[in-house]
């Protein structure tokens, strides 16, 4: 810098002098020699004015760089003048600070954004006034099967219960809904979040699925539940039955009268009721007697063919078509092969049930992999679970058939809630149903 304030001086005053003497020159009309100096002083003026169009051009680069973020420009020093080379030095200065404040930003963005990138909760921002979606996130794709998104308002187009739920959420707050989504209906906690920036307002909302964790949570209570229930029946009835049974069997060796065999008639229905509420006892006692699941592998063609070879009496004698779909047939399924053939058995008896009033009734089972995750499909074309009902099948004692007991969905739930999995469920009334085994 010192060097750079000399050479300026020392140009000032070559200048000056150049001057003055040119005007000296002319003041003693020595104009021949006049003449002949004031090259000096053209030659001084455009050094001077040359300095001045390069210093700026430095600084216009300069500005143009910092204009579009290239701090990656390098201001070579090597063979710049003396009066640029402290301008130069100076702004590959400022350069650096400004790469090493983009790395830092850029590094703390890429971490951010792979933070929300793998967290299992659906992220979407947008701005406020345009509705253009800046940002979201694989999870938010793979919940709602939305690889692409323009603008808030293109969401009505894919679900419309999903965007209204997000427009109306309240900044701060946290809020809970069922929405529809290609995987079923989930339970969904939503949160809203709005912020400010320089080139305006944004909002941001997260969808979590707490589907699974409420699921949980409802099974162990309603094995609680089912628990206490079950024993203090079967300690109520049992006496009930012992004694009806005795009173039956003192009663036959008393000879017969009408006052008598009212009393017998009571007697035996006593004891026969007893005798069902003790079996409807046992029945959901069941429900808590699933072990830890015994893990191995198997290829989906084996378990699908033993289900087959299981099945295919009651499908022929019914007239049902059985359509097994495998993408991959060497694909492979880790789980508990038993408990599993249990839940796949339920769940086809239910969609024979289902198309039995059809016309061409017909079940599809298939398997594939789904994100790494291996879904199994039972599928039918029969009547349909009205939107009311679909929300209760999985509920203990719960069943729209006479003679069903309103064990094997729970039952099926409860197996897949040990294989850390879920059982998944979509329905049309007049089109069928869609049971999806997620592992």
């Amino acid at each position: 810098m010192r060097k750079f304030k000399r050479i300026l001086f020392l140009r000032a005053i070559f200048l000056l002098g150049a001057i003055f003497g040119v005007a000296w020159l002319v003041f003693q009309q020595l104009y021949l020699y006049a003449i002949l100096a004031s090259p000096i002083v053209v030659w001084l003026l455009v050094l001077n004015f040359r300095s001045q169009v390069r210093t700026y051009k430095e600084l216009e680069e300069f500005a143009e760089a910092a204009r579009y973020r290239d701090f990656s420009r390098n201001f070579p020093l090597d063979y710049a003048r003396a009066e640029i080379k402290p301008l130069r030095s100076a702004f590959n200065d400022i350069n650096a600070v400004f790469r090493k404040i983009n790395t830092e930003r850029e590094t703390q963005f890429q971490y951010l954004q792979k933070i929300l990138e793998v967290v299992n909760t659906a992220i979407l921002s947008y701005d406020e006034v345009s509705g253009k979606v800046m940002w979201m996130n694989d999870s938010f794709r793979d919940l709602f099967n939305i690889p692409h998104l323009g603008t808030i308002g293109g969401l009505s187009l894919r679900n419309k219960e999903l965007q209204d739920k997000a427009l109306s959420l309240t900044p701060g707050k946290i809020d809970r809904a069922s929405i529809q989504t290609p995987a079923g209906k989930l339970k969904l906690q939503l949160a809203s979040a709005r912020f400010q920036t320089a080139e305006g307002t944004y909002r941001l909302v997260a969808f979590q699925n707490i589907n699974e964790a409420i699921d949980e949570t409802e099974a162990k209570a309603w094995q609680k539940l089912l628990s206490v229930l079950t024993h203090e029946i079967m300690n109520s009835i049992a006496p009930i039955s012992s004694l009806a049974d005795t009173l039956k069997t003192r009663l036959e060796d008393l000879p017969y009268s009408e006052d008598l065999d009212d009393i017998r008639l009571g007697t035996d229905t006593i004891k026969r009721r007893s005798e069902g509420l003790l079996k409807f006892a046992g029945t959901y006692r069941s429900l808590n007697k699933v072990s830890e699941p015994d893990i191995s592998e198997i290829a989906a063609s084996t378990l699908f063919e033993n289900l087959y070879q299981l099945m295919e009496p009651s499908l022929i004698q019914k007239n049902i078509e059985l359509d097994i779909i495998l993408k991959d047939p060497q694909l492979k399924l880790t789980l508990d092969v038993s408990l599993i053939e249990q839940v796949l058995i339920n769940l086809l008896l239910n969609a024979i049930e289902a198309v039995k009033e059809v016309a061409e009734p017909l079940i599809k089972l298939s398997a594939e992999l789904v994100q790494g995750r291996a879904h199994i499909k039972v599928s039918d074309n029969g009547k349909g679970i009205p939107a009311d009902l679909l929300e209760n099948i999985f509920i203990p004692f719960f069943t729209t058939r006479k003679n069903g007991s309103g064990v094997g969905l729970t039952l099926s739930k409860q197996i897949m809630l040990m294989h850390k999995g879920n059982i998944q469920v979509q329905s049309s009334v007049g089109k069928g149903t869609v049971f999806t085994l997620v592992f």
